[in-house]
Order: structure tokens, then C-alpha cells, then sequence
């Protein structure tokens, strides 16, 4: 079921002594990467991944760069509407402009006056340098809890750089993302997350909160927060280290790139065996020879894997079907079996979801 918006719930007055801080921190005192005082928010994993995208953008975008990973899946987003939250200078936005082509749309939302009008000047120039004939880029001021300039079940990719951990309003973030995606659609996000809860001492310093560390969920929590909202069964992608013993505290924190897909008729709660296989044709565009879904699946081109139901509906029932000839459910043989594949040439089992 649909989330309703949340504008009606959500007042950001509830919140204005944070929001002008961060206004302030990311719209004044912040002009540059190198203006950050900690490492959690300054990651060019996007630079490196889309670097013949990336050297196309004006350096007044490129070089306020606020990320802690990559945020673009690497399939093919030919002609699909993508949502960036928190889009700042555009960076992300304008990369994902290029890849989604003329025939697509790429939506940004950002509270920060300074940067908006950043990316709003640099939309023509860029579309110009992609060779596009108008942008396909629009970049409304508004909050990452409401999403009002985007109506329901109109986005297929929601994607995200190192915000999300910037809201007090978390749940309400992900219920707004619930709403504005289409069945099938996906959130592919990138954030920072901690080993254990944070303790208040950390979360009261605005300025490590503003870059990105105070406000960061432990990262089980964040998982039920994705998962109240309807995203069940979110697949970690990728995690490293980024800070560690903050303020004299034994905390370590990581950067962490998740994917979710949204479903109108819900995932499995748990990872269920249906006798199902799914086996890559090799079309995805620089994974000719393997595929991967997350951080623990990983598809040989043409080697049937067997996968659980929920693996099976993100395979066939979404943008990534396209890559994919996926079995038909049989019968319930239980939760899905983990373990190593069998060795007298059937389908190899995937590892535990």
C-alpha cells in the first residue's frame, strides 16, 4: 500500500534551528569539498565510476562535491525519471541526466538556496555539453520528508548522497520515497551509518551533525526504518569505514551504498524457497561477464543461480528483468537454503540474503 504524503504531518518550523544551521553550513561556510573537516562526506566514488560524465561538468558544481559513495546504479537508465534528495550543486543529478538520456527526466530537491541556484545556472551548460537540446534536469527547493513537487508513483530510481542522515525525520523520508516511486521502481542510496547507536553527546554538536556523522543511524536500525516503510528485504551493496573513536567515544562509522526496491504487492518478510533460478544473458552494458546485485550476489553470465523469491521479483519484475530469465515459482520448499552450491552440475544456491 501507497504511503499518504506526509506534507500534512510534517512542519519543518518543528525542526528551524536545525535547518538554518544547515542552510548556513552547506550554503555559506562550506564552498568546496576540501572545506570539510571530517572524511565522511568527501568520497569521489562517483567522480571515479562516471569519470567520462564527470570531466564534462563545470568545476562550480564538481568541486562541491558532499558524498560518502556512489549513488548511480551502473545498468542501463535509458529514458527513466530519477529523483536525487538532497541534490545540492547538482553533481549527482547532472551525471544521472547523462545517463538517462534526452528521452528521460531527472528531478532535484534541495532546501539550500546557495547551491540551487548553483545548479540551475550550470543546467544549460551542461545539457549543451552532453549534446542534449534542452535539460532534462529540473530543480525544485523543498524537503527530503515531503517531496511535494513530485507526485505519487511518478519516479522510477530515487537516489541519494550522504542526506538522508541529515533528517531528524528518517521514517518520513523513506514513506515519502514510497510514495513517489512506481511499482518496480528502486531507491539506491548512499549514507553513513554507525556500529552502535549514536550517543547524544555526538548527536547535540551541529557540526558533526552538518557533516553527516550526529544524525547517522546505527545500521540495524536504519534497516527497520527502510523496512517500515515497505522497502522489505533492502540489500546492502557495498561498506567501508569512514571515521572511527569520534569525540573520544568507541564508535566506528561507515559508508554504506543500499538498494531497495518497491513493490505494490510486498516482498517476502524473509528469504523464502520457491525452486526458482535466475540465470544472466550478459546485456548490461560493462558487466557483459558478471552481474551484481548486491554485496553477497553475484551472477556469471549464462550460469543459472538458484535465489530466493524476493531475489527471483527484483530479477524479473523491475528495470534489471531486462538482464534476466528468471523460473517460474513451483512450490514453498521453506526458508531459502544457504550454503555452497551443489557439486554434480545443478544450479549453484546464492549465499544467504
Amino acid at each position: 500500500m501507497k504511503s499518504e504524503s506526509t506534507s500534512a504531518e510534517y512542519s519543518p518550523s518543528h525542526d528551524s534551528e536545525l535547518k538554518a544551521y544547515l542552510r548556513d553550513y552547506y550554503g555559506r561556510r562550506v564552498q568546496k569539498t576540501d572545506d570539510l573537516v571530517t572524511n565522511a562526506c568527501c568520497a569521489d566514488s562517483t567522480a571515479r565510476q562516471f569519470a567520462h560524465i564527470h570531466e564534462l561538468i563545470p568545476d562550480e558544481v564538481t568541486s562541491r562535491n558532499y558524498g560518502c559513495g556512489c549513488s548511480l546504479p551502473t545498468d542501463r537508465l535509458d529514458g527513466i525519471t530519477v529523483l536525487d534528495l538532497g541534490s545540492g550543486a547538482g553533481l549527482d543529478a547532472f551525471i544521472a541526466s547523462f545517463l538517462v538520456g534526452e528521452s528521460g527526466r531527472v528531478i532535484g530537491i534541495d532546501m539550500t538556496d546557495e547551491q540551487l541556484e548553483i545548479a540551475r545556472r550550470n543546467a544549460p551548460i551542461v545539457a549543451k555539453r552532453f549534446g542534449h537540446a534542452s535539460p532534462n534536469t529540473e530543480f525544485h527547493k523543498g524537503f527530503i520528508e515531503t517531496l511535494d513537487a513530485v507526485e505519487d508513483a511518478s519516479v522510477d530510481l530515487v537516489i541519494s548522497d550522504c542526506v538522508i542522515n541529515l533528517s531528524p525525520h528518517k521514517d518520513q523520508v523513506f514513506r515519502a520515497i514510497s510514495r513517489v516511486l512506481k511499482n518496480g521502481g528502486e531507491l539506491y542510496i548512499s549514507d553513513i551509518v554507525a556500529d552502535r547507536r549514536v550517543p547524544q553527546r555526538l548527536k547535540d554538536d551541529p557540526q558533526l551533525v552538518a557533516e553527516c556523522l550526529g544524525g547517522a543511524l546505527y545500521e540495524h536500525d536504519l534497516r527497520d526504518v527502510i523496512e517500515d516503510a515497505g522497502f522489505l528485504d533492502p540489500r546492502q551493496v557495498s561498506r567501508s569505514l569512514v571515521e572511527e573513536d569520534v569525540g573520544g567515544e568507541a564508535i566506528r562509522f561507515y559508508s554504506t551504498t543500499f538498494r531497495g526496491f518497491w513493490f505494490d504487492r510486498p516482498l517476502d518478510r524473509r528469504c523464502e524457497d520457491y525452486g526458482q533460478s535466475a540465470t544472466y544473458n550478459g546485456t548490461c552494458p560493462g558487466s557483459e561477464g558478471r552481474f551484481a546485485l548486491d554485496d553477497h550476489h553475484e551472477f556469471e553470465k549464462d550460469r543459472p543461480v538458484l535465489v530466493c523469491r524476493n531475489t527471483a521479483r527484483m530479477l524479473s519484475e523491475t528495470r534489471l528483468g531486462a538482464y534476466f530469465e528468471v523460473s517460474a515459482p513451483q512450490q514453498h520448499f521453506g526458508l531459502f537454503r544457504c550454503g555452497p552450491g551443489p557439486s554434480n552440475g545443478e544450479a549453484p544456491a546464492a549465499p544467504c540474503c
